[in-house]
């Protein structure tokens, strides 16, 4: 009969924790198990990872990986990254740059603050790109927003529509005006694939901030938004202390920028391929019997 961690508790023999008398104090394994941030419940990592890390008591999002958010709306095995040797370079000399690069990368397992790639959901082909919190906060320098551009060209050459996941504390500010320019280059290929009667669905994330939030996020066809995702320009501080006024309740939360009219919906991410696919079907995207990217994009990834 197997072992149910759910009705026991691993004890640890003869070590006595801080503040206890004895080692006959239960503890869960490291990573067994994850408290919510919200609602402080006990989740097994495993249960968590099934419901898309989202809390099943309190419905509270866990941040996801770019890559875990790819794979979860995208059909099984249909995932091909696209422009993976675009990769940042401290270009301006700012000092310390390449080893917060280095250290970026090894603690994100991705070489930039964004992955980009052609998919199959619900078999509809589609680019889709996802940024990554673990990457320097999903800051955009001039790789980010190369790949993000680059994935819009392709995708009007393709003929495809594109969903975006943003997720940015702002512009790279290593990068200075090369990643402010970045604004600018992402918001022209959006265009000139919207030019083309393409489709572009922008799902916003927990945080969506700064020159993100000022250009790509927000010029898309539609606009989802995960539940209390923290979206908008300047931070609530710096708000306040600019306007010395305190602002109201939830200010540039999701649930506030709805009401207000800035998003089209907010989706709960274990509904959010189902909502997807039905974006597509009903904006007359084709279904697709295989997803094959070009020659010159697979020798990229």
């Amino acid at each position: 009969m197997g072992f149910d961690l759910r009705k026991f508790f691993f004890r640890k023999p003869n070590i006595a924790l801080e503040g206890q008398e004895d080692g006959n104090s239960a503890f869960v394994p490291e990573q067994a198990a994850i408290k919510c941030d919200k609602c402080k419940t006990l989740i097994l990592s495993d249960d968590l990872t099934a419901n898309g890390k989202v809390c099943a008591k309190c419905g509270h999002h866990f941040k996801m990986g770019a890559r875990e958010r790819l794979k979860y709306i995208s059909d099984e095995g249909e995932f091909t990254e696209l422009f993976a040797d675009v990769v940042g370079e401290n270009r301006l000399g700012f000092p310390e740059y390449e080893d917060k690069l280095a250290k970026a990368r090894e603690s994100s397992g991705e070489s930039e603050a964004v992955v980009c790639g052609e998919i199959k959901i619900g078999g509809y082909k589609a680019v889709a790109f996802a940024m990554d919190a673990k990457f320097m906060m999903g800051s955009m320098g001039g790789a980010a927003g190369e790949r993000i551009t680059r994935a819009f060209e392709y995708a009007a050459e393709k003929g495809l529509p594109v969903i975006g996941f943003a997720l940015s504390g702002g512009a790279r500010m290593q990068e200075g005006i090369i990643s402010l320019m970045q604004m600018a280059k992402t918001s022209g290929a959006v265009l000139k694939h919207g030019e083309k009667g393409l489709l572009y669905v922008s799902v916003l994330t927990d945080p969506t901030t700064g020159g993100v939030s000022a250009s790509f996020a927000f010029e898309a066809d539609i606009i989802l938004a995960e539940p209390d995702a923290l979206i908008g320009f300047a931070g609530p501080r710096v708000i306040e202390q600019t306007i010395r006024q305190k602002l109201p309740a939830g200010f540039q939360r999701a649930e506030f920028l709805l009401q207000k009219g800035f998003l089209d919906a907010i989706v709960d991410r274990r509904r959010l391929k189902e909502t997807l696919v039905d974006i597509l079907k009903k904006h007359g995207v084709e279904k697709s019997e295989s997803a094959q990217p070009a020659t010159d994009t697979e020798e990229l990834a």
